[in-house]
């Protein structure tokens, strides 16, 4: 989307002629899926229309206008066989990136590997969208922590020459409450920068306008659903997902395959813009101004926007008039031509969505929930509507996410009118959360699914080794105790647990003598809480100590799920033969309950149950 310029940008025949050649060169290089038509503009390989892009509102821009210019002729040549890329001398000026932009898209990368490894981001494709969306951040007008000097604000969305996106964010970050317009360095419409915005700077705000959590926004943004980068119908459905546009994404696609082949640091503020060749959007690093729609004698050259359009537009501009300009006064002895009422969308006779034998939605802490939300979007007869856009968004305190990593996922109904949203991935947090279905561009009555996480749970605990555990009287085990957990055989981690030093096999009560751990002050404790297994499902506890009471003794560990395992201690003088007397031996006058585990020469060590 064309930034903070509130009109679509062409060049002369000139430009694009050597457009043509440019594209010609780079189809042959080692971009994915760049390739040349017959007239050298940048097409998709193999790419054919998406009849069902998303609309306006399912996309990062808001699918409203964009930087059009081409790469240079002139690539960086030699190519650089490092992401350090070539000397200033040796690169066009059209490569220079300012410093503390560069320095974001790199840092997102950085992050994303660690995130999203699978994804293969580049920062070069950043860098793509970003040269398009708003020249760098209006050629690295920003301040040192990466925010803009003045905001970019892209133009208003209120259905003139672009879409039509009501107000979703009360004006806080477009400032106005009455229409939506696209915010900041890459641009983000503010009902998506709600959901998709990160904190990519750590000053512990999410701000479109700081290039460094646009960046990072980005980033995640192309990697939702799974997508890996490094093939190119993955590639191609994400930035096409960021703005509905085949030009789009064959200028996107240019862009990066340009800065693959070599760039340069330029100090901020001093990056090249595109200028406009017509039109009233404002000038570069200036807040976007609101375009006046036409008068009626007067009409632009842009159509009202239909859901789905590239750029948020009717249709393209006319080839070789700049964007957004207005034409000339149409001549009253033309008659005014007839336009055809368009039968009405599916989504416009979209009467309700009905649930389609959801079944309940449950799952561990961790995991992914098996179970499938399914809506089906009909007609008020009960008809069921293909092609209809659903929205899926995860509501109430939660960590849950879709697969991806997302809150909001949208999904086109198929042939028998049904959506089925992408496989929920349970968080760390426990209790139940929403699910809501609801019908993009339409105001119907959603659907809510109620989905519940449940505590991680262990079904069998068991000793990591078989060494008797024992000590003499006052002194210490030499040996900590160290179990694992399993669920269904599989290592259950982070599982949470209790020991305690119990009383005899049938009460587990906490002892008051006999061995003991301590607490941060030394003291002896009989009873730990708030345990939890590692990530393999490993649980050592702390060291143990004895008292002068002798005998043997109960340790009894139990898990979440009911996993319960007892461990045998035994205390005895030094050289002291195991007794196959299976009461502990009490001093005099000790009030110590006998236990009723058998001696240690007549077992393994331990007892275990479920």
């Amino acid at each position: 989307m064309a930034a903070h310029f509130g009109r679509r940008l062409y060049k002369g025949a000139a430009t694009t002629a050597v457009a043509a050649v440019a594209v010609a060169a780079l189809s042959a290089s080692e971009a994915p899926g760049v390739t040349a038509d017959g007239q050298g503009r940048p097409t998709a390989a193999g790419a054919t229309p998406a009849p069902e892009q998303p609309a306006a509102g399912d996309t990062a821009t808001g699918n409203s206008h964009y930087y059009t210019a081409l790469p240079p002729l002139k690539s960086p040549n030699p190519a650089p066989t490092t992401a350090v890329g070539l000397p200033v001398a040796d690169t066009p000026s059209e490569a220079g990136i300012p410093a503390t932009v560069l320095a974001a898209y790199k840092k997102a990368e950085a992050e994303l590997r660690t995130a999203k490894p699978g994804c293969n981001l580049p920062w070069q494709l950043l860098a793509a969208i970003g040269k398009v969306e708003s020249g760098h951040a209006g050629g690295g007008r920003v301040t040192a922590d990466g925010t803009t000097i003045t905001p970019i604000l892209g133009p208003v969305l209120n259905g003139v020459g672009f879409a039509n996106i009501s107000d979703t964010d009360h004006g806080a970050y477009d400032n106005d409450s009455t229409y939506d317009r696209a915010v900041g360095p890459m641009q983000f419409i503010p009902s998506t920068w709600k959901w998709a915005g990160r904190d990519g700077n750590g000053d512990g705000k999410k701000d479109p306008n700081n290039v460094f959590d646009a960046a990072l926004a980005t980033g995640h943004y192309l990697c939702r659903f799974g997508w890996d980068l490094a093939d190119t119908r993955d590639l191609r459905k994400a930035i096409l997902s960021y703005n509905a546009s085949e030009d789009y994404l064959n200028t996107v696609l240019s862009w990066m395959e340009y800065y693959r082949r070599g760039t340069h640091t330029i100090p901020d503020g001093t990056g090249a813009v595109p200028s406009e060749r017509g039109g009233t959007g404002p000038t570069p690093g200036t807040p976007g101004t609101t375009p006046r729609p036409s008068s009626p004698s007067t009409p632009a050259t842009d159509t009202p926007s239909t859901p789905g359009a590239p750029n948020g537009s009717g249709g393209p501009s006319k080839p070789g008039k700049p964007g957004g300009g207005t034409s000339p006064s149409p001549d009253p002895t033309d008659p005014a031509p007839s336009k055809p009422t368009p039968p009405p969308s599916r989504t416009d006779i979209v009467d309700h969505l009905k649930d389609v034998d959801t079944p309940q939605l449950t799952a561990r802490a961790g995991d992914a929930f098996t179970q499938r939300i399914t809506a089906r979007a009909e007609t008020k007869t009960g008809k069921s509507l293909a092609k209809v856009r659903v929205r899926f968004v995860i509501t109430g305190d939660t960590d849950a996410v879709f697969t991806g990593g997302e809150k909001i996922a949208t999904v086109v109904t198929g042939a028998s009118g049904v959506a089925v949203a992408p496989a929920l991935q349970a968080g760390e947090k426990t209790g139940t959360f929403t699910v809501r279905a609801l019908v993009v561009g339409r105001t119907v009555t959603g659907l809510d699914y109620r989905a519940t996480v449940t505590e991680r749970t262990a079904d069998a605990l068991a000793r990591t080794g078989d060494t008797p555990l024992s000590c003499a009287p006052g002194g210490e085990f030499a040996d900590q105790v160290e179990l694992k957990a399993t669920y269904e055989k599989a290592a259950a981690g982070k599982v949470a647990a209790t020991a305690t030093l119990v009383k005899s096999a049938d009460d587990a009560t906490a002892n008051t003598k006999g061995p003991y751990f301590k607490d941060a002050d030394g003291k002896p404790v009989r009873t730990l809480t708030d345990l939890r297994t590692d990530a393999k499902g490993v649980l050592k506890l702390p060291k143990l100590y004895a008292d002068d009471t002798t005998g043997t003794f109960l340790l009894r560990v139990t898990t979440a799920g009911g996993a319960t395992l007892t461990v045998e201690l035994r205390v005895a003088p030094a050289g002291t033969p195991a007794s196959p007397d299976p009461s502990p031996s009490q001093s005099p006058g000790t009030d110590t309950e006998p236990s009723t585990a058998p001696s240690p020469s007549t077992t393994t060590g331990s007892t275990a149950s479920a």
